[in-house]
């Protein structure tokens, strides 16, 4: 099969979230399975540094709502998977990503400069793998515009991934005029132009990051307004869940941190531990070591943080380390933490990979008490690493954490089901009370996580059977 990979961001070379990493980890994964495989995405201005390694392979002229602008196509081949920057220094080349004024206009232009490149590169895939709203409007604009231009065209099909729902990229009705076409109920959801929804409408088939989510997605408490849209096509949707890469995270082989070490060689995590301690100058008793790395948003339960972690470092042993940035009155907290708690408590505002790593690989306990969870990569990573996961059962976190049973000496981390701060600190205690008091029962709950398997090579594998089916279909 032929595959183009579309993602508004891709590891390395953009990134605010899971979706850069999946962007990279499911292509290289289906292309070791023999398909052929590219991907396609915007050339920021972080790429800038990279130029020099790119080869140009092409230009176009696109236009949409009587504007007229030029996008050129450069190639590069990282970890021999063959990636596309779409270059418009007008719409793409700016500090951030996302959160612009004209970003239904942006990425209007990559939707077009996507479906334009495919005769200009020579590449027409059997299937378009488009993700999220950026990449929405694909299936709308390849039916109206390029289907009826060569047999090519015509037999593409469109999988749309919806890695969190929350996020449709809605707009002002004005933006319809960017797709060239008759007004459409295709792309209006409550009087606004809606770039998810189109997605959900038009293409071949649908999927979302887990199978727990997709069946969340699916009522009114998390479908964001668009569970009826969902419901339509709920023979056409089914949830994969993602995978991690286990070349880039394996405690055995990670030059990121300071001692490598395997299931067999678990004492090795102990020099991680001092080395974190010491780097953020916190205490070096030998106590458990919470974690957090991720995004400082509502969503990441982070709520439920500010409500119970003041009273586990008053009431217990345990020290944090947290890791993140976003909403400032969360990056306030994780600082007054440390401020209180100066040998028990640090953080880190920001993101830097490496430290990430290490904290991964230094922590005991990992927390994601999230309010909801499309698939989540943390708890998979934490685990990988021996870093046993506290969780609220939802969307991927209820589909990889297996629950700790003390008397049957199972599970995988540590769960609880109702998002409130009572239930959350229950299992952080607990998890600290095991740790203190049981550690040869919490080592083994630790082997229990490391066996699982969450990597990229099963979650191509399942896509794989996917694409089959779309065009099979």
């Amino acid at each position: 099969m032929k595959i183009l990979f579309c993602s508004s961001e891709v590891f390395p070379f953009s990134k605010t979230g899971g979706l850069g990493d999946i962007a990279s980890f499911l292509p290289h994964g289906i292309m070791k399975l023999g398909h052929e495989v590219k991907i396609i995405t915007p050339y920021y201005k972080s790429l800038e540094k990279y130029h020099d390694k790119m080869t140009f392979i092409g230009r176009t002229s696109i236009t949409m709502g009587g504007i007229e602008t030029i996008v050129n196509y450069f190639e590069l081949v990282h970890n021999d998977l063959p990636i596309i920057f779409v270059q418009n220094m007008h719409y793409f080349e700016r500090d951030r990503l996302y959160g612009y004024n004209d970003d239904a206009e942006r990425f209007a232009c990559f939707s077009y400069a996507i479906l334009e490149g495919l005769s200009i590169f020579n590449y027409m895939p059997d299937i378009l793998h488009i993700n999220d709203w950026q990449t929405g409007m694909i299936p709308y604009l390849l039916d109206h515009h390029y289907r009826h231009r060569s047999f090519d065209y015509y037999r593409i099909h469109t999988l749309l991934t919806i890695h969190n729902l929350e996020y449709q990229g809605v707009f002002d009705p004005y933006v319809s005029r960017f797709f060239n076409t008759d007004f459409s109920f295709d792309y209006m959801h409550f009087s606004a132009v809606n770039f998810l929804k189109s997605g959900i409408h038009r293409a071949s088939f649908i999927n979302t990051v887990s199978p727990t989510y997709r069946n969340e997605t699916l009522t009114q408490n998390f479908g964001f307004t668009l569970d009826g849209a969902l419901r339509n096509r709920e023979s056409q949707y089914t949830g994969i869940l993602n995978g991690i890469n286990y070349d880039i995270f394996d405690p055995k082989n990670d030059p990121m941190i300071h001692k490598n070490y395997t299931s067999r060689t678990i004492k090795n995590k102990l020099i991680n531990k001092t080395y974190l301690k010491e780097k953020f100058f916190l205490d070096e008793d030998q106590v458990p070591l919470i974690g957090f790395v991720g995004r400082l948003a509502h969503q990441k339960g982070i709520d439920l943080m500010k409500q119970t972690l003041e009273e586990v470092l008053e009431h217990s042993n345990a020290q944090v380390i947290l890791m993140g940035s976003g909403d400032q009155s969360y990056q306030e907290y994780f600082e007054y933490l440390n401020h209180k708690f100066p040998d028990r408590a640090a953080c880190y505002i920001g993101y830097n990979e490496q430290v990430a790593h290490e904290i991964y690989a230094g922590v005991d306990l990992f927390l994601m008490p999230s309010l909801f969870e499309p698939c989540g990569l943390g708890q998979m990573i934490a685990m990988r690493y021996g870093t046993l996961p506290i969780v609220r059962e939802t969307g991927g976190l209820k589909d990889t954490v297996e629950p700790f049973n003390l008397y049957k000496k199972s599970g995988t981390g540590f769960t609880f089901a109702n998002y409130n701060r009572y239930e959350f600190k229950d299992k952080i205690f607990e998890a600290i009370n095991l740790y203190n008091n049981d550690k040869q029962t919490f080592d083994l709950i630790v082997k229990n996580a490391m066996k699982k398997d969450y990597s990229t090579s099963k979650m191509a594998l399942e896509y794989e059977k996917l694409y089959q089916t779309i065009i099979g279909g």
